[in-house]
């Protein structure tokens, strides 16, 4: 079956060009970094490593000794707060909000059964922080604030400015997860003054695996796992070099006219189309100021899981809150969090773009949305009586 693809939020397709590109690596350049001053294959390994780490310093214009690669978000979100909480010398307080990605809020509540005082701020029906709220839960103690630039969920993007100078005026540390928004919001470190900043692949066409966190010169990380000395001393274990060297091609491969101006001219038409063939829907988060290529829309009445299921019938590939979709059974937490609203986040789907999908794949989904919902609303006991 030929999918329509629109999960790209979880994860998106890899540039042919960044496959080759990991494949001759594979193929040439296998040794590791580490062997660079015993054979000449570790030294080529090693300069191909660090070149990669070289192009995604500079996509937010920092310096290559300021990228740790890891494993992906969920380790660079570990490591910038489990990291910089243990290395702290000062306070024990730590803010976050509702509608972060699991990894921190998880993170915030290891840190909290070991003493560490944590705030989970609550945020706003477009998905953001107060600033007047943040004001008010900061001390004296206060070490760390950690958010996402946007959204994994609705895609809305976070007055991110405003809160790194509500913290850079009480001297506390901001950790930025970009793992959603990087690239197509640009980040400059030298303008924006962040300490900590996740970074990952596999959301830009890059592979899954590899991300990688910037640690701003001066900032006190711990080590989490023991092993050997490498990156910088602040992660165990053998490089990988082709994950690494994707990536750094992935980042050389974004495009704006593609995979910011053709996505959002799909997540609008997807939006028009909605709103003309289906009567109670509601767009989440703010529409009006989000990702380009994430768009989460409520199906009143009807199962986020059965319109999930049933897309997936049709070869339409998109993801669901539906509580029967978590292994907590419970519904979204974000548009809990947003809404408090029991039936919009059951009802809730993710709608993701990348370059590779097209107008027709958009004016089908629309049309099989139509016809889906039609379909549930007869059997639903939520439907409107005639």
């Amino acid at each position: 079956m030929d999918y329509i693809y629109l999960d790209n939020a979880t994860i998106t397709k890899l540039h042919k060009e960044v496959i080759n590109k990991m494949i001759t690596i594979i193929e040439n350049k296998y040794a590791l970094a580490t062997s660079q001053f015993s054979h000449t294959m570790g030294l080529e390994s090693k300069e191909a490593y660090e070149e990669a780490r070289n192009i995604i310093a500079r996509s937010i214009g920092a310096e290559s000794e300021n990228i740790i690669f890891t494993s992906g978000s969920t380790e660079s979100n570990n490591l910038a707060i489990k990291g910089y909480a243990k290395a702290s010398k000062g306070g024990n307080h730590l803010i976050t909000t509702s509608v972060s990605e699991r990894s921190v809020l998880n993170s915030m509540k290891t840190l909290k059964k070991e003493g560490f005082d944590i705030t989970v701020l609550a945020v706003d029906s477009s998905g953001r922080i107060k600033p007047e709220e943040l004001e008010k839960v900061i001390n004296a103690n206060t070490i760390l604030i950690s958010f996402e630039l946007a959204n994994h969920e609705v895609g809305t993007i976070e007055n991110y400015r405003s809160i790194v100078n509500i913290a850079k005026k009480h001297n506390i540390a901001i950790h930025m997860d970009a793992s959603y928004g990087y690239l197509e919001i640009p980040i400059n470190v030298n303008e924006l003054c962040v300490d900590l900043i996740t970074l990952t692949a596999h959301r830009i066409h890059g592979p899954s695996g590899i991300g990688a966190l910037y640690i701003k010169k001066g900032t006190d990380i711990k080590k989490l796992m023991d092993g050997g000395f490498n990156e910088m001393n602040l992660r165990a274990g053998n490089e990988s070099i082709p994950l690494a060297v994707g990536f750094g091609r992935a980042v050389e491969l974004f495009d704006k006219e593609m995979d910011v101006l053709h996505t959002a001219k799909l997540k609008k038409l997807l939006i028009s189309q909605l709103n003309d063939k289906i009567k109670h829907i509601s767009i989440n988060g703010d529409p009006d100021n989000s990702l380009n290529n994430l768009l989460n829309v409520t199906f009143h009445k009807v199962e986020g899981e059965s319109v999930a299921l049933h897309f997936d019938m049709e070869g339409i590939e998109v993801i669901t809150g539906s509580a029967c979709f978590s292994k907590s059974l419970e519904p979204s937490y974000v548009l809990m969090a947003l809404y408090n609203d029991h039936e919009r986040a059951h009802g809730s789907i993710t709608f993701s773009f990348s370059r590779y999908n097209t107008k027709n794949e958009i004016l089908k989904t629309a049309d099989v949305a139509k016809i889906i919902v039609d379909k549930l609303m007869e059997i639903s006991p939520l439907k409107e009586k005639k």
